[in-house]
């Protein structure tokens, strides 16, 4: 089996107004001041805390992350995931040619804490990945984006 590899961005970059900055103060600020008001001093540092690193993390530009499939398993930057230790996987494509969905795959992994990963992948990739899945023995199993995800995306996250 020869490697097959693609880059992608770490996340879809969004951009966000002032008035969406303005927001996020406004809610940590009003929040924090309840917090202290109700003598939960630990919470006001917390909610402020939280609000200066989603600040920090929404004005950060995203990573460009090298994924490879090769012999050994699916390497994701200088991360490997063994083939073994890959319960399943699901190829997402819009099979009405219409392209509304954006081509992912997913993978459930052996791990606890996220086993579920998600990668894009483009589209003239998708048979051939699904192909070296499934010589690999590896379950096909559908798989969608969490909707915690859904969520934050429609909140401007």
């Amino acid at each position: 089996m020869e490697k097959l590899e693609w880059s992608a961005l770490e996340y879809e970059e969004k951009e966000r107004s002032r008035d969406w900055f303005w927001a996020l103060g406004i809610i940590v600020a009003t929040s924090s001041i309840a917090a202290m008001i109700f003598g939960n001093y630990f919470f006001a540092v917390l909610l402020i805390l939280s609000g200066v690193l989603l600040g920090f993390f929404a004005i950060k530009k995203p990573e460009m992350v090298h994924y490879e499939l090769n012999n050994q398993g699916l390497k994701i930057r200088t991360h490997l995931y063994p083939y073994e230790r890959i319960k399943s996987f699901w190829v997402q494509i819009d099979k009405s040619g219409e392209r509304k969905v954006k081509p992912t795959l997913f993978i459930k992994s052996e791990r606890a804490f996220m086993p579920v990963i998600e990668m894009p992948i483009e589209y003239i990739m998708a048979d051939d990945i699904h192909a070296i899945m499934l010589s690999k023995n590896i379950a096909e199993e559908e798989m969608k984006e969490h909707t915690s995800l859904k969520i934050m995306e429609s909140l401007g996250f």
